[in-house]
């Protein structure tokens, strides 16, 4: 591949990273804080593509013409075809830019076990009613807290369904800790009044209250802590479906 070609994949790869840096795409890729140095990534991209054209066009037009012919030469003195296959590169980028790829969800979370850690500390709560907690802040205070800051406070948690073997309901995050590739879900198991029917990757809004009771992930033996719940509300996917 020439100077041109690798110029041309340079700035497609910087647009299609841009791309996802000024959109909500970049989500479904890396976590929320990665976003500035994404958007600093596309631009070197871009700045290096065109570096390299206009390298190209101040060469002496004698010195572009001789590398062509030696590049025409090594091409037909070698049976394989690599320059062509190589451009097989863009594919991947016009996928990026053309298909969103789908946030992980219930297959994904019912196959790795619950990655809830201990936190740093418990920041004081709000005295908000309902108390709106993510998947990971309630799962760490009534596991490692042991509920001591959530008792007798009604608590309005958003996640997705996923469904054990058996057909338990657990209201399930992933968690980012850099990127979709290191993607782990913390879950939360439900009791009280539970619809008798749920799907998986439905997106719900509970509300509750803490309970003490646990389980272990069967998976890695990680502690899955329960929420009672009051009502159940259907809601739309958020844009960001990962937690941090």
């Amino acid at each position: 591949m020439n100077r041109q070609a690798q110029a041309v994949v340079l700035f497609l790869v910087g647009g299609a990273v841009l791309r996802a840096g000024f959109t909500d795409l970049y989500l479904r890729y890396v976590k929320a804080g990665l976003r500035p140095l994404l958007i600093a990534a596309g631009i070197v991209l871009i700045i290096a593509a065109l570096a390299t054209v206009r390298y190209e066009l101040r060469r002496p037009r004698a010195t572009r013409e001789e590398r062509a012919e030696r590049e025409q030469h090594d091409q037909r003195g070698h049976a394989h075809r690599e320059p062509r296959i190589s451009w097989l590169l863009v594919l991947p980028l016009f996928a990026l830019i053309l298909v969103a790829p789908p946030a992980l969800g219930s297959y994904s979370a019912m196959r790795t076990g619950t990655a809830l850690q201990e936190p740093w500390g418990f920041p004081a709560l709000p005295a908000d009613d309902p108390l709106r907690l993510d998947v990971v802040d309630y799962a760490g205070r009534a596991v490692y807290d042991h509920g001591r800051s959530l008792g007798g406070r009604r608590i309005k948690v958003t996640g997705f369904i996923a469904l054990d073997r058996s057909g338990a309901p657990y209201l399930t995050r992933m968690v980012l800790n850099c990127c979709a590739a290191d993607a782990q879900p913390v879950k939360i198991g439900l009791s009280g009044q539970v619809p008798p029917i749920l799907q998986p990757d439905a997106w719900l809004e509970v509300t509750g209250t803490y309970t003490g009771r646990q389980t272990r992930d069967p998976l890695n033996g990680g502690v899955i802590p329960f929420i009672d719940i009051s009502e159940v509300r259907p809601v739309p996917a958020p844009d960001n479906q990962y937690e941090d």
